[in-house]
């Protein structure tokens, strides 16, 4: 079943979270980062930094915070058993850091098919901010195979 192109410009609720200390030390030392400004606070605050600065690719993390982050795919009526992650990239615009509320909503940049239809991507630009100013976009593809396809 393509995927509808109408879908191009549509927008999610909005959502917020709070990028909280605990977590981002966790997910500094899970991912192996050795800078201490990632897990001490005094070693933030001496590198110029207000408090913990969130690491790399934790935004996506945040993401995941959504509510709703279901129901995307299921208003479309895909079946999450037909999907597979295609790829993420990061744009970031600003730092942000421990203690703040980041603000994120997703918009569907582009569909398209691949393999004569057996393949329908869906591109999502995931708008991050902070006090209405962006700070990151994270640009995620999801790949929906048709079951269909190869029988």
């Amino acid at each position: 079943m393509p995927v509808d192109r109408s879908i191009i410009g549509s927008r999610t609720p909005a959502f917020s979270t709070v990028a909280e200390r605990g977590r981002l030390r966790f997910f500094a030392q899970a991912t192996g980062q050795t800078d201490p400004v990632y897990t001490d606070v005094a070693a933030a605050a001496e590198a110029g930094h207000p408090d913990l600065p969130v690491p790399p690719t934790f935004l996506f993390c945040l993401e995941m915070d959504n509510p709703a982050r279901g129901s995307f795919l299921s208003d479309l009526g895909i079946d999450v058993r037909t999907i597979l992650h295609g790829g993420q990239s990061f744009r970031y615009h600003a730092p942000a850091y421990a203690g703040e509320t980041l603000t994120f909503w997703t918009e569907v940049a582009d569909v398209q098919s691949k393999k004569g239809g057996a393949l329908e991507l869906i591109v999502r630009d995931t708008h991050v901010e902070r006090d209405g100013a962006e700070i990151a976009t994270l640009t995620g593809t999801i790949v929906v195979r048709d079951p269909r396809a190869g029988r």
